[in-house]
């Protein structure tokens, strides 16, 4: 009896499986391209209208799936849970199941396992392809813009893209870097107030690409002193050439290795080596405050001049001033320049390990979403989509409230990485297990007859029939 009591258990496993394979593929398509699609609407005006071929809007399109793959993965797995659970329960399948003996953890046995599997394949996902995938995009990126300057300006609209211009063009075109409707602000002199305008221009890059270059034609300039705000001159030109540096904002020649990866462009394992490297650094300023400090306090009661530190840069002390205090507050400046580069680096660090612990805290989600899925299928006991979808909605806008608030808590040093990142997870998670314990609370009636519907037929004939026959109530 035993046997066939297990052999009931496996196939509804296998039935819950199949349950919640077709709702996940249909729902992790359907967020698929409502993410691509949230991504082509907002980037639309800088794909389209701007002379590149179909190819290279594609490729842009193909790379960015890589942090789509991510978020959708995840949801799915909350509304297909959403979906089949509530489809079982509304077909009173789930009563059958738990009068037959099978608890509430047990029909979600198979679920977490094939979860835990989708979390595996997302850790490795997310460590080794998102992040190659996210420097293809950047490069991508700068060399389009090395190619299409115009590329960063949106026609009736300000672009700041370019530190100290802020520059509005009224119409661009797509064969060509030409220009037309030109009014540029110069913030480069804090003293001097800047306007350009011009009817038609010419952007490049300098051969170096460290420069961006506009002829302008046709225009004005306008400059007004504002420290006294009373000297204002008006400038007419034909031709008017402006130089400006772009050097470091992504503008530069995309050679091998030109483009420094950041964070969210490394693997785990990178950027725990970087991590390790600059907690090494800390080690070595504090290695070096404590002699400093040690040398000095040694030198004054010797009653010596202190020697100047190697490698730094401080006042030169007067002849006549020599005092206790003027030492003091020279070594207060060295460590205070010393806690300075310590907390920088700190924060350094505390962004480098958010990224690390994201890489395991997202697909982390899709048990969590389990927990949280299960329970509420069950007592939704609706299978359609529309509800499924609004419950993951709620669900999924809570946790990525959470995990972007805690980004930005670890960040500034406020919380930790592990708890910035964790928490959303942690939060869901105790609020699904709070309702898997409320549900699995009902005694369970142990009768291997309810499994008859999962049964083929070819395997029924050695059972008796006051067997196959569920039981009735009264």
């Amino acid at each position: 009896m035993m046997s066939r009591l297990f052999a009931g258990y496996g196939l509804v496993s296998r039935y819950i499986l199949r349950a919640l394979i077709g709702p996940f593929l249909f729902s992790f398509v359907t967020i698929m391209f409502v993410l691509l699609l949230q991504f082509v609407m907002r980037f639309i005006d800088q794909l389209v209208g701007k002379g590149l071929t179909a190819w290279v809007i594609i490729e842009v399109i193909s790379l960015n799936l890589a942090w789509i793959v991510v978020l959708a993965a995840p949801m799915s797995v909350l509304v297909s849970t959403l979906m089949a659970f509530g489809d079982l329960s509304s077909r009173n399948e789930i009563t059958a199941m738990r009068a037959g003996g099978m608890s509430i953890y047990r029909m979600m046995y198979p679920v977490m396992v094939a979860a835990g599997v989708l979390a595996i394949l997302l850790v490795l996902f997310y460590n080794d392809v998102l992040p190659e995938a996210n420097h293809r995009a950047r490069t991508l990126a700068s060399d389009i813009r090395r190619k299409k300057p115009t590329l960063s300006l949106v026609q009736g609209y300000f672009s700041q893209d370019i530190p100290g211009y802020s520059i509005l063009v009224r119409k661009t075109f797509e064969a060509s870097n030409d220009l037309e409707g030109i009014t540029l602000y110069d913030y480069t002199n804090p003293n001097t107030n800047i306007v350009i305008t011009a009817r038609r221009g010419n952007i490049s890059f300098a051969t170096d690409f460290r420069k961006l270059i506009m002829d302008l034609e046709d225009g004005e300039i306008h400059e007004l002193d504002l420290h006294t705000m009373a000297s204002y001159r008006r400038v007419r030109f034909a031709q008017h050439r402006i130089t400006m540096d772009v050097e470091g904002f992504d503008f530069e020649r995309t050679g091998e290795g030109a483009l420094t990866r950041g964070d969210r462009e490394l693997s785990a394992q990178a950027m725990l080596a970087i991590i390790d490297s600059l907690r090494r650094n800390i080690d070595t300023i504090r290695v070096q405050m404590r002699a400093v400090v040690t040398n000095d306090i040694e030198q004054l009661l010797a009653g010596e001049a202190p020697a100047q530190p190697r490698g730094r840069i401080v006042q030169p002390q007067p002849s006549s001033a020599a005092t206790p205090l003027f030492r003091a507050r020279q070594l207060n400046a060295l460590i205070s320049n010393d806690i300075t580069r310590i907390q920088f680096i700190g924060r350094q660090i505390d962004s480098y390990m958010v990224e690390v612990h994201k890489k395991g805290s997202i697909p982390a989600a899709a048990l969590v979403f389990v927990l949280i899925g299960v329970p509420l299928g069950i007592m939704s006991r609706r299978g359609g989509f529309g509800i499924a979808a609004t419950f993951s909605l709620g669900f999924f806008i809570l946790y990525w409230a959470c995990l972007i608030g805690g980004e930005k808590l670890a960040d500034r040093d406020i919380l930790s990485p592990f708890w910035g990142m964790w928490s959303a997870n942690f939060l869901i998670g105790l609020a699904g297990l709070s309702l898997m314990i409320r549900l699995g609370r009902d005694a369970i009636v142990i009768d291997p007859a309810v499994f008859r519907r999962f049964i083929p037929k070819r395997f029924r004939s050695d059972l008796p029939e006051d067997q196959l026959t569920p039981p009735t109530t009264e």
